[in-house]
């Protein structure tokens, strides 16, 4: 524990010595005048300068910012993925663990706050982001720059609220359907050359994981999560300054339960455990932290730009199983605790010739290390799978490490007047405890601005993606042979890294003012495909591989905003598809193994169409101001197993129904005395009160049944000052 807290404090204690160091140093930067700047103006200047580093030149880019989230069911108590399902080509999976399928792939997204890599945490259903601390987001996906490198299906982009804007507070108490009760705070401003911003919030709700029946209320499905961010930047003088992040959150669940259960029976059709055991009386639990900390400086000096920054992570899943129930309905009992640790340091930089060229940058090095520690309760069997004796655990303590390190360089070309190239390659390498892997990947993009109304890309990419550590089954298969967790599969070849080569085109058309619209299709052809599923009854992700895999797409996009109106629509149509698992093969029924060796089959999140669309408007008074909204998402449905008729069982062959929800909404706000207001609102999620399946249980790592929240009310009251 104290080495954890050392872990996390490392970025706070140096981001403070290099800030006492810099007040300190006898630079002419330091002078009287420079102390009285605007922190306002030169924060703005630094902010654009950033941006100019690391752009997404010829990538397709969907930017909201804070007040369009406001827009949104629940604005900023919304989770974080429900917010990104409003891009185009976003699918929606598990709300509560945070699921999203971008383009067709599984995870494969890379989040950036104030353009710093934020590494991964252990899969799980915290939603550790928080859109509260967002003052813009944009998702970055298509042909990417040679900038971005391992997690590559989309780049979450954020940008946080700095405090620059003045001194300013919140504090909002949430609640309603569900037994959902949040109260928040954020607050931000600036003293001198310093500027802050810090957000919390708790949030205690009955429906922690989605339900794995269609009732109205889940069983047994209580969640509490607690969170806090907080953002320092010290203006050092006109062309650089220093900046420092912090995150922590911890997030409890009950794992939701399925009335009604037949008991478990090994083969020869015995129960596992003698009696009776009620299903609705499961007792399965998870929890998980999750810690971050960043120092980052940053440098403009003319033509040239850079920022480096340093970074440090702790994140850990601990599943406990129901120790008797469990048994009784699976012969297995499992309890998993799983931790990762990272550290990396990141550098990016761009420098404008004289001429028509601007070369950019960087590099990247992120170490981590996995303890994966388990202690399975499980029975003796025979030959046939029969229990022969009372149950007993197997323990197993193991540890995976992976470090990723990737470099590149590009040039933004300006080839003619509104025809630009930017090209450029990244070298990527990875040294893990079961795969040493590495690539040259090449990058190219065009954009051509046709007309002042119209503008197209087109981009190729070589991707080169890692699989991620904390997801990588740990352990020895054969540990279980003889006992009620034997496979009947002990083949386990390493995951391996996935390569494939990516096109992208598309058009965006202004067709007035305030009116747009764009269209942009993509193809992906991979080696060594990677996915995650849920197996067993951990809810931790396994990764693995397909030998080969194809996804490909095209997406609409359009948007108008006039005055305080403001409306968007996206439609989406994918196909992804894999052949061969060639890695973590215990994992699967023989029977499928030997189908996929031989077949195609569409990835289990596989959508062939999503939508989403909302609509707002903002009266803005004299004093007060009155917001209302509506928001939709439709799904044709995620993939589940079928049944070909020869009785052969088809994984992914069919689908759930489809399915769409609707949400209303409104705001007011009232403005009291020196400049505080208090803002009340009112959210109704699923109007309608569809029941809807997002996953039936069947489906290839899919363990369990979901479906999606029935109507619920919610509202809120905030007071800012």
């Amino acid at each position: 524990m104290h080495f954890l807290r050392f872990l996390i404090l490392l970025p706070l204690y140096g981001g403070l010595a290099a800030a006492v160091h810099a007040q300190r140093a006898p630079e002419p930067a330091f002078s009287d005048a420079v102390t009285q700047l605007d922190p306002v103006i030169v924060t703005d200047h630094l902010d654009q300068s950033r941006d100019a580093i690391v752009p997404s030149l010829g990538a397709t880019s969907f930017v909201l910012d804070a007040q369009q989230i406001l827009n949104l069911p629940q604005g900023e108590n919304a989770p974080f993925n429900q917010v990104l399902l409003t891009a185009p080509g976003v699918a929606e999976d598990s709300a509560a663990n945070g699921d999203l399928h971008v383009r067709g792939e599984h995870a494969n997204l890379q989040y950036r706050i104030n353009d710093v890599l934020l590494p991964e945490g252990i899969s799980g259903f915290g939603l550790e982001l928080d859109p509260r601390f967002v003052g813009s987001m944009q998702l970055i996906t298509g042909s990417l720059p040679a900038q971005y490198g391992f997690r590559t299906a989309g780049i979450v982009d954020i940008r946080t609220k700095s405090g620059s804007e003045g001194e300013e507070g919140e504090l909002s108490l949430y609640g309603g359907s569900f037994d959902t009760f949040r109260p928040s705070f954020e607050i931000g401003g600036a003293q001198g050359q310093l500027t802050y911003f810090a957000d919390g919030s708790y949030d205690h709700n009955a429906v922690g994981i989605e339900n794995p029946t269609p009732s109205v209320t889940p069983v047994h499905d209580v969640s509490n999560q607690y969170r806090m961010f907080t953002y320092l930047s010290y203006i050092l003088d006109e062309t650089s300054r220093l900046s420092f992040m912090a995150s922590a959150s911890y997030s409890d669940f009950e794992v939701p339960d399925t009335p009604g259960l037949p008991a478990g029976a090994s083969p020869n059709g015995n129960q596992w455990l003698p009696g009776t055991f009620n299903s609705a009386g499961l007792n399965e639990n998870q929890a998980e932290q999750n810690y971050y900390g960043v120092v980052a400086y940053q440098k403009s000096a003319g033509s040239l730009n850079f920022q480096i920054s340093a970074f440090a992570r702790a994140s850990s899943v601990h599943f406990t199983p129901d120790p008797v129930g469990d048994l009784y309905f699976n012969g297995v009992a499992s309890d998993v605790d799983r931790t990762l640790y990272s550290v990396g340091l990141q550098g990016d930089g761009s420098y404008a010739t004289s001429g028509s060229h601007t070369i950019r940058g960087g590099f990247s090095l992120l170490d981590e290390f996995v303890t994966a520690d388990s202690t399975t309760t499980v029975f003796p069997v025979d030959a046939s799978g029969n229990p022969t004796g009372p149950s007993f655990p197997i323990v197993e303590d193991e540890s995976l490490r992976g470090l990723f390190a990737g470099a590149y360089i590009q040039d933004e070309w300006r080839l003619a007047p509104g025809l630009t190239m930017n090209y450029g390659a990244r070298c990527d390498l990875y040294d893990s405890s079961f795969d040493r892997e590495g690539q040259l990947s090449p990058r190219v993009n065009f954009i051509y601005e046709a007309t002042k109304t119209t503008t197209l890309h087109a981009g190729y990419a070589r991707y080169f993606t890692p699989p991620p550590v904390e997801n990588v089954p740990a352990g020895v298969v054969t540990r279980f042979n003889g006992t009620s967790n034997q496979s009947p599969v002990t083949q386990d070849d390493p995951v391996k890294s996935e390569r494939s080569n990516y096109l992208d085109a598309g058009v965006t058309q202004k067709l007035s003012e305030g009116l747009q619209v764009g269209l942009d299709g993509y193809y992906k052809k991979a080696k060594n495909q990677l996915d995650d599923g849920l197996f067993g009854q951990t809810l931790i992700l396994s990764a693995f591989n397909y030998a080969r895999g194809e996804v490909y797409g095209i997406e609409f996009t359009g948007s108008y905003a006039a005055g305080g109106f403001s409306t968007y629509v996206n439609l989406a149509h994918s196909v992804a598809k894999g052949e061969d698992w060639n890695s973590a093969e215990f994992l699967f029924d023989p029977a499928d193994l030997a189908y996929v060796k031989e077949h195609w089959i569409f990835l289990d999140h596989d959508q062939a169409l999503t939508a989403s669309f909302g609509a707002s408007y903002r009266w803005q008074e004299a004093r007060d101001s009155t917001r209302v909204f509506l928001d939709g998402l439709y799904g044709t449905g995620l993939r589940q197993n079928s049944t070909a008729p020869d009785g052969t069982n088809i994984p992914n062959g069919g689908t759930v129904p489809a399915y769409y929800t609707l949400s209303v909404g409104a705001e007011q706000s009232f403005k009291l005395h020196a400049g505080r207001a208090l803002i009340l609102r009112i959210d109704v999620l699923n109007i309608t009160d569809n029941s809807y399946e997002l996953r039936s249980g069947t489906g290839v790592g899919v363990n369990a049944a979901q479906y999606g929240m029935r109507r619920g009310f919610f509202g809120s009251a905030s007071y800012t000052f």
